[in-house]
């Protein structure tokens, strides 16, 4: 998978070339229409699948704050960390179950491809996600795969 490099744009409504960066996620949908107002907390998540992008664009962002904020609490880290040798290089959607507009809880599969140390690698995981206080939320891996 070829690496993509990605820099945060300060404020994801604040101008045309920021709103038109193409979202780390790979939806294909620029940035500032995609997750940057969830990043930038303008907008909650829809869908289990949008929070699940959101995060991984957090991830490739280095947002910390974001991460915590959209961690179900009862099992949120206090800090999150990254490596700073790794970097993430791509994501594929595997799977959906429920998560929808109507759903409660949601599952999403998925694999995370990065790089650290100059070695690709990926993360494939099942990713449980649950409303709290009328919004998603993740709740853990469901399931290493």
């Amino acid at each position: 998978m070829a690496s993509q490099t990605f820099v945060m744009p300060p404020d994801p409504e604040r101008s045309t070339t920021e709103r038109s960066t193409p979202c780390p996620c790979g939806r294909g949908v620029p940035f500032g229409r995609c997750c940057g107002p969830l990043v930038g907390r303008v907008r909650e998540a829809a869908t289990a699948e949008q929070l699940m992008r959101s995060r991984y664009t957090a991830f490739v962002l280095r947002d910390a704050e974001y991460l915590v904020h959209s961690w179900l609490p009862a099992v949120r880290p206090r800090r999150v960390t990254f490596a700073p040798d790794q970097e993430w290089t791509g994501l594929v959607v595997v799977a959906t179950e429920a998560g929808g507009l109507l759903d409660a809880t949601g599952i999403v599969e998925f694999v995370a491809h990065h790089r650290r140390d100059g070695v690709d690698g990926e993360l494939h995981e099942r990713s449980a996600f649950v409303r709290h206080d009328g919004r998603w939320v993740y709740a853990g891996a469901d399931a290493a795969v």
